[in-house]
């Protein structure tokens, strides 16, 4: 299996493939997965769930939680800490949730980064599962005595139907999560998610009494090719199986040519092969026979992480050596930023962090650290805004032939200087010995370091604002489905689940009220907290800020725009065109200082996307044209990425909302045309407007799957 990998062919006892997803309180299994890739996990979004003791089907990612895995060699057993990396929940059919009673589902899955290297076990083929083929499963608890015998028996669009021998094991409890694997196929072709239990009595819930028309032995699967059809968008399978390099790719001539003249020692050779092999986890290869500069090149070509951990052998003895490796490694899409060692000790230092205080807002400090850089758009989770980081290439700020400063370093720095001064000092430590290892110059990493400090100076008194975010999709008429999440600064978290449910505008703003009333504002905050009304393109004029509670019961009217600053918020238009994201999150940097236009009627919608569409130092638009054009220069704006847009929804001449905004601070628009819109209750002559105010805050998260359903193509 070539020096770099001899753990052994586990394919004599393929159980070894099998990870244990273990339950955060206690030792037992709730589930299995395989190794996906050198630190990766794959397994079902239900294991995970089961193993945090939440609802089987609850569609929300779990976060940073830690989740205790094993992974078996042909020696000994080794628990591992994993988070969920990229999270597909469970859903029905229609693309919503799956509901109670409900045995078969879509999606699913959940990809787990494990904090250590899958200690010598390697990565597991894959193969499409097709009818006919005999497969084997285990128990999430590894052992072998578990393995039950299956036959894919049928292919309906998304699943995979097996039957079960009627002697041996049956799949039960525990299998859920775990590979099918197929000896033919030498791979795995698809992931167990769930069995047909036998009937039980409707009255006691009693097992019924045999008979021979009772379904026996029946699960269903995931095929290997519906895996690949979810992951694939997220681009989880080209970081974690990237494909072996041939002799015609660039980078893998220049890193054997620079293996075979920098170490032309068999002695040396074996050395640097065994210390590499130690630092990427793997056993160490022969001690009298080195591995061949092709060898070593696939190697570091096939290993993320490799050649960022031959790098920093080679920098202390040979400086030239490692700067010589790094820039023919770049020639490849494969190799990560940091060694095995520098990730693990990044995440170490990042779980130490206050979540509120600095994970919270780390989205805010990558926009901040590289402002012209759009984050990767859709995922949430730490680590998968790790991995794009990683690949991004350095700054600018270089001078002559110095390495430039990468972009995960200097988000590290912004990160780093708002946590507390110990915790700041640990990251700035970290950071020091990965530009060394890099040879980057300290003056250089130190400009970035300034420059996050006067960042965080900047922004010390600004906190996050208490939100409740409402999506409002129109029922029959007059009617309206409502979801709910209330965000005080750690994220969104979904306190609304029945979309089923439609209201009247009187019974949504009793709902929404509802909510909010049962937020806890944080100490010393006395502002109320914002609603976000999250809306397609079509309901951008929907008038939520004036619906009303109306409860004979209660002394004050209760009109939502009036006691609370209401804002809209349209995330179809925003990633409609995904080339303008950036331009979103850079205006957003520039709310303080970026310039507002006005947009008259003299001005149609080509004239305004040709002043928009490269002006980045626009971050709000106030639109003061008739209804019949308004609407789509609003969703231009929109979709242009202007984060503030400003109009009213009820005049047909000059807005006077437009005139008495112009003198409100941009990022004090919530809170100003709230108090327009009390003033229009108590004197509309003198405040005739009907002010619609749409904000699209880039240092905020949107429950962006709970907007676009996946809906199952046929």
């Amino acid at each position: 299996m070539g020096w770099f990998r001899t753990a052994g062919d586990v394919d004599d006892d393929p159980s070894l493939h099998v990870v244990s997803v273990l339950r955060a309180e206690g030792d037992k299994a709730a589930g299995a997965g395989f190794v996906l890739g050198a630190d990766t996990v794959l397994t079902c979004a239900h294991v995970v769930n089961d193993a945090l003791a939440r609802d089987m089907f609850e569609s929300r990612s779990p976060g940073a939680v830690e989740i205790p895995v094993e992974l078996r060699d042909t020696a000994r057993t080794h628990r591992y800490s994993a988070r969920v990396a990229h999270w597909i929940p469970p859903r029905g059919r229609d693309g919503g949730a799956v509901r109670k009673g409900e045995d078969e589902w879509l999606g699913d899955l959940a990809v787990l980064r494990v904090d250590a290297p899958a200690a010598g076990l390697p990565a597991v083929g894959r193969a499409a599962m097709a009818v006919g083929q005999e497969v084997g499963a285990w128990h999430g608890g590894g052992r072998g005595a578990t393995h039950a015998r299956l036959t894919v028996t049928s292919l309906h669009r998304s699943l995979g139907y097996l039957d079960g021998e009627l002697n041996g094991m049956a799949v039960g409890a525990g299998y859920s999560g775990g590979p099918l694997w197929c000896r033919h196929e030498g791979a795995v072709v698809g992931l167990v998610v769930a069995h047909f239990m036998p009937p039980r009595d409707p009255r006691t819930g009693a097992p019924l009494p045999y008979s021979p028309q009772h379904l026996v032995r029946r699960s269903w699967a995931v095929p290997w090719q519906r895996v690949e059809a979810e992951l694939r968008p997220l681009g989880v399978l080209d970081a974690v199986l990237p494909a072996t390099p041939g002799p015609e790719d660039p980078a893998f001539m220049l890193l054997a040519e620079a293996i075979a003249e920098l170490l032309p020692v068999m002695s040396e050779r074996i050395d640097r092969a065994q210390r590499l092999a130690t630092a990427c986890g793997i056993e160490k290869g022969s001690g009298v026979t080195p591995p061949t500069p092709e060898e070593f090149a696939e190697f570091l070509l096939t290993h993320p992480r490799a050649l960022a951990a031959l790098s920093g052998i080679l920098r202390r003895e040979s400086p030239e050596a490692a700067d010589r490796l790094l820039a023919a490694g770049a020639l490849s899409r494969t190799p990560r930023l940091l060694s095995p060692q520098e990730y693990a000790a990044l995440h170490k230092h990042l779980r130490n962090m206050d979540r509120a205080a600095v994970l919270a807002r780390f989205p805010e400090a990558v926009r901040a650290a590289l402002p012209h850089l759009a984050a990767r758009p859709g995922g949430d989770s730490l680590d998968e805004l790790l991995d794009h980081l990683e690949v991004l290439p350095g700054d600018g700020h270089s001078a002559g032939r110095e390495r430039r400063v990468p972009a995960l370093l200097r988000v590290m720095e912004y990160v780093g200087a708002l946590g507390t001064k110990h915790r700041e000092a640990e990251l700035r430590m970290w950071a020091d010995g990965v530009a060394q290892r890099l040879g980057i110059p300290r003056m250089a990493l130190g400009e970035r370091r300034a420059d996050a400090q006067e960042w965080v100076r900047s922004v010390r008194g600004r906190s996050a604002r208490v939100r409740v975010l409402v999506q409002v999709t129109r029922a029959e008429p007059g009617r309206h489905h409502l979801r709910s999440w209330c965000d005080e600064g750690a994220g969104p978290r979904q306190v609304s689940t029945d979309s089923a449910v439609s209201y009247s505008a009187s019974e949504a703003a009793r709902e929404v009220l509802r909510v909010l009333d049962s937020l806890t504002p944080p100490a010393g905050d006395e502002r109320p907290p914002l609603v976000e009304v999250l809306v397609d393109r079509g309901s951008l004029n929907l008038p939520v800020d004036e619906w009303e509670a109306r409860d004979p019961d209660e002394i004050v009217p209760g009109v939502l725009g009036v006691e609370y600053p209401l804002v809209v918020h349209c995330p179809e238009l925003l990633r409609r065109h995904g080339r303008f994201m950036s331009h979103w999150r850079t205006r957003w940097n520039r709310l303080d200082s970026g310039r507002t236009v006005v947009v008259s009627e003299s001005m149609d919608r080509d004239a305004v996307y040709s002043t928009l569409v490269n002006q980045l130092d626009t971050v709000r638009v106030s639109v003061d044209v008739p209804p019949g054009p308004r609407d789509g220069i609003v969703q231009i704006c929109l979709a242009l990425g202007i984060p503030v847009v400003v109009w009213d929804r009820g005049r047909d001449g000059a807005s006077h909302v437009v005139e008495h905004m112009a003198d409100v601070a941009t990022r004090e628009l919530p809170d100003g045309v709230r108090g327009y819109r009390a003033n229009a209750m108590a004197s509309p002559p003198e405040f005739p407007g009907r002010p619609v105010l749409a904000w699209a805050d880039a240092d905020r998260t949107v429950p962006r799957l709970h907007l676009t359903e996946p809906q199952e193509s046929t």
